[in-house]
């Protein structure tokens, strides 16, 4: 079989898959799952044509990897064919581990653990399967690969994943804050002490870089209906896991099924294959499916939850710099339960509150470094004449305060 494909990408062009065993990966179910699992979780109630997937962005980070390789050779860097081959493996599979609606529901479905643990463990089984030869991509994944620079181009402040993320994005929403010179910082990477380093000519593309990533979070990520929808999902996620938990039969595909009606530990998860498998057979369409026929449940709350969702009767949210009064909250409380005749505690499900933080960039984790014309190296913040770049660097919290809409 000839397995040197060509894809076609809206947004790169063609996208060549590199060699034999990507080719394998790609079309293994762990893989092939990530075409039925949003990118962008319920961004699309906000901007319609935010439906792209983790398909899509997993290939996209893969091609943009194999042009930094190219670059970082042309450049007299030393990375040997294998290595090139499990850098892109550690790239394409660095998002396999997330569940339905991609950051939606991560903690909601499994508690206590994350989308890139939950990648590690699929990558080690993937392993076994394919006899050892993802090993060298999982210690560059994993960060103990020798030549550390590496696992920063698939992990860091500058890596494939951003870079692809906010290009894909920003065309699939059409927020044009959001476009990056993708390609110009590409060319611009170069390796200086075994990390990777951006020559001094390419500094603007960086700032805009981070500048387009802090207007992304606040204009789609964090978009207030956004965060509305989402906090929605999340709540009827938690009321069908209550009703299953105390004995009511709810509908569900056999896999939502197991999640809803057992409390699965993060020993127990990574201890058990069958935890671990039944959570890859999971997608987006085992969750709406769900929801579309709880919508008629006899659980007033579980069926409110979900009628508002699917007529996208969101919550009003509030986004404010102070958290909301003891007083306000308790006097929402106090109209949901007299209007709907339910508990202080299941109103819980209709009136609460949350935060939400955006730093676009982390002085000391994993800094973006600047390599001077002098072939010193110093920070972006320091390199850099926009003191802007100082104000991203700090953390913005906001708080939230969501309520049905007809209190």
């Amino acid at each position: 079989m000839n397995k040197k494909k060509i894809i076609n990408d809206p947004v790169y062009g063609f996208i060549t898959i590199p060699t034999e065993l990507v080719f394998d990966l790609i079309a293994h179910p762990y893989f092939q799952r990530l075409r039925y699992i949003k990118q962008l979780g319920m961004t699309h109630l906000v901007y319609p044509g935010a439906l792209h997937t983790r398909f899509h962005h997993a290939l996209g980070a893969m091609h943009l990897m194999g042009l930094t390789l190219e670059t970082l050779c042309n450049k007299g860097h030393e990375i040997t064919p294998q290595e090139q081959e499990a850098a892109n493996i550690a790239i394409l599979l660095h998002d396999i581990g997330h569940g339905p609606f991609s950051h939606a529901l991560e903690q909601t479905i499994v508690e206590g653990i994350s989308h890139e643990d939950i990648s590690s463990l699929l990558m080690d089984r993937l392993n076994e399967l394919f006899d050892g030869r993802l090993t060298m991509a999982i210690d560059i994944f994993n960060g103990t690969y020798p030549k550390k620079f590496l696992h920063q181009l698939v992990s860091s402040q500058l890596d494939m994943d951003r870079m692809d993320y906010l290009t894909r994005d920003s065309f699939f929403t059409g927020v044009s804050e959001g476009v990056i010179s993708f390609d110009r910082i590409i060319k611009m990477l170069n390796v200086k002490d075994d990390y990777i380093v951006i020559e001094e000519k390419g500094i603007y593309s960086i700032e805009k870089f981070l500048i387009a990533r802090r207007l992304m979070y606040w204009q789609v990520y964090l978009h207030k209906t956004v965060i509305a929808a989402e906090l929605l999902l999340g709540k009827i996620l938690e009321r069908s896991k209550e009703l299953s938990l105390n004995g009511e039969t709810l509908f569900a595909t056999p896999a939502l099924s197991h999640f809803l009606k057992n409390n699965i530990s993060i020993k127990a998860f990574i201890n058990s294959n069958n935890h671990l498998d039944t959570f890859a057979s999971l997608d987006d369409t085992d969750i709406m499916s769900a929801i579309k026929v709880w919508a008629d449940n006899d659980d007033f709350i579980l069926s409110k939850l979900c009628q508002n969702l699917i007529n996208r009767n969101l919550y009003h949210v509030e986004i404010t710099n102070m958290p909301a009064s003891v007083e306000t909250v308790n006097e929402l409380v106090a109209r949901t339960v007299e209007k709907y005749g339910i508990s202080e505690d299941e109103a819980s499900y209709f009136i609460f509150t949350d935060s939400i933080t955006n730093k676009a960039y982390r002085v000391g984790d994993g800094n973006i470094r600047i390599l001077m014309k002098d072939d010193s190296v110093q920070d972006i913040t320091v390199a850099s004449d926009n003191s802007n770049l100082e104000a991203l660097a700090k953390t913005v919290k906001k708080y939230i305060l969501c309520c049905i809409r007809d209190i």
